[in-house]
């Protein structure tokens, strides 16, 4: 309980700390309204600090977390990527890039290899469009340095040639889908999986391929966006899940939000206190 409550605190400081950092940035161009970010980092075996503007947004930012959503100014931001600890984003690893972020979209900025092995980052728009009574959205992201591959679910190719910087999105009828993923136009070996992968109504739900084939360091990354409901009223909220090594298993460990991180950290408060009064 010990190492959870401080694994909930080292989340929850750091999604307040990205939130303030960013939230301080002027945008540039802004265009009005606002925008959700997420930043993935999927870049294996280094840890790297993420600068937006010129100021040091995230430091120390670990392979396979995945920090956001956070509420932004429409408007587009300059991001570089450096290694941990640099005196500035002279140097950037990445970048820099700039990001446009139009009022009422959400995105996911991703770090990530492309093809060839090579860091990159890539800005993909989550479809939050509504779906329809009784079905979820599935998209999946390929950001690893492997080939071509195919999703396969119950032995079928419901996802196709799927390369390195893109993605396919599905809506499908809630539930569980039992996914592994081929080199494109096989049906084994299993790169990943066989694993569940649940389908969830009235929310996006974003599984990353990351890392590098080559090295043996592949891994998944998860992202729920839900508040996809047909129902106006609907309010959009997120769930951030990551895979910090090169475990197969899907779905990945779900880890907290800025809001989320905090209400754990207090039922984990009580519980201690009800074990404690158990105990008298």
């Amino acid at each position: 309980m010990r190492a959870r409550l401080l694994t909930g605190t080292a989340a929850g400081a750091l999604a307040l700390g990205l939130v303030a950092s960013f939230a301080a940035l002027p945008a540039s161009a802004a265009t009005g309204g606002s925008a959700k970010l997420s930043v993935l980092h999927g870049v294996p075996d280094l840890t790297v600090d993420v600068w937006v503007n010129g100021e040091r947004t995230l430091d120390d930012f670990t392979p396979g977390t995945l920090a956001g959503p956070l509420d932004l100014p429409a408007g587009t931001y300059t991001v570089a990527i450096t290694a941990a600890d640099a005196a500035d984003a002279s140097s950037p690893a990445i970048g820099p890039v700039d990001l446009t972020l139009a009022g009422g979209g959400n995105y996911t900025a991703v770090a990530h290899l492309d093809a060839e092995g090579e860091p990159t980052a890539t800005l993909f728009t989550n479809d939050t469009k509504a779906t329809a009574a009784g079905q979820g959205r599935l998209t999946v992201r390929h950001v690893a340095a492997a080939p071509a591959v195919d999703v396969l679910a119950g032995g079928n190719a419901v996802v196709k040639n799927l390369t390195n910087p893109n993605e396919q999105t599905l809506d499908l009828p809630a539930g569980t889908v039992s996914a592994t993923v081929v080199a494109a136009g096989t049906t084994e070996p299993a790169v990943l999986g066989p694993a569940d992968v649940p389908v969830t109504e009235g929310a996006l739900t974003v599984v990353y391929a990351w890392g590098s084939l080559e090295a043996g360091n592949l891994a998944v990354a998860t992202q729920s966006v839900t508040g996809l409901h047909s129902d106006p009223a609907g309010v959009q909220a997120g769930q951030v899940g990551l895979a910090a090594d090169s475990s197969p298993v899907l779905p990945v460990a779900l880890t907290m939000l800025v809001a989320a991180g905090l209400t754990g950290l207090a039922v984990a408060g009580r519980q201690v206190a009800q074990r404690a009064t158990a105990r008298r």
